[in-house]
C-alpha cells in the first residue's frame, strides 16, 4: 500500500500579496495567498477517504494562518485530485525585527514559506476500510517579489509522513 503523493503546482499570476500598515513596534500585514496542489493516489486497488484536510502557511516558523482546504471526499485508485484554496488571513502581527527580515528577503527577490497540510484519511481495500490515519505533508516554497512561485520550486513533491 503506497501513501498518497502531494505536489505543489504552478499557480496563475500573483499568489501572495503583502501590504504594510505601521503600528509602532509591530507591523501588521494583510495576507492573501492561493494554494494549488494535487493529491495523487498511486495505488492500483486501494481507494482513499479524505475525512478532513487542513492547510497552514508558515514564515520563519510563525503560523500565518490555517484553513480547511476541502470537504470530505473519496479518491478512487490511480487518480489525482486538485486542491485549490484561497487563504484570506486578515492580519499577521510580527515584531519589527521579523518584519525587517521579511521585507529584506522580499527586496532580494526570494521569500521562503512552508506549507503544511494535515489530512485525516482512511484506506479502502475492496470491501473493508482501515482505521483513521493522520497524514502530514510539508513543502517549502519560495516566491519572488511579485508573489509568483520561483521556477526551481514549482511542481515539487512534498514529503509525506503519518502520525
Amino acid at each position: 500500500m503506497s501513501s498518497p503523493n502531494i505536489y505543489l503546482r504552478n499557480l496563475p499570476k500573483k499568489y501572495v500579496r503583502f501590504q504594510q500598515a505601521g503600528i509602532r513596534t509591530h507591523q501588521t500585514t494583510a495576507h492573501h495567498s492561493i494554494l494549488r496542489e494535487t493529491a495523487r493516489n498511486p495505488n492500483q486497488h486501494i481507494g482513499i477517504y479524505y475525512m478532513s484536510m487542513v492547510g497552514s502557511i508558515f514564515y520563519e516558523d510563525q503560523n500565518m494562518g490555517s484553513s480547511p482546504l476541502m470537504d470530505p471526499f473519496y479518491q478512487e485508485p490511480k487518480t489525482t485530485t486538485i486542491v485549490y484554496h484561497t487563504f484570506n488571513v486578515a492580519t499577521l502581527t510580527v515584531n519589527s525585527r521579523r518584519w525587517k527580515e521579511f521585507m529584506d528577503n522580499r527586496q532580494q527577490g526570494t521569500v521562503v514559506f512552508r506549507i503544511d497540510i494535515m489530512a485525516v484519511i482512511r484506506f479502502k481495500v475492496s470491501t473493508w476500510g482501515s482505521k483513521h490515519h493522520k497524514m502530514h505533508a510539508n513543502c517549502d516554497v519560495a516566491v519572488g517579489q511579485d508573489g509568483s512561485i520561483l521556477p526551481a520550486w514549482k511542481n515539487k513533491k512534498c514529503p509525506v509522513y503519518f502520525t
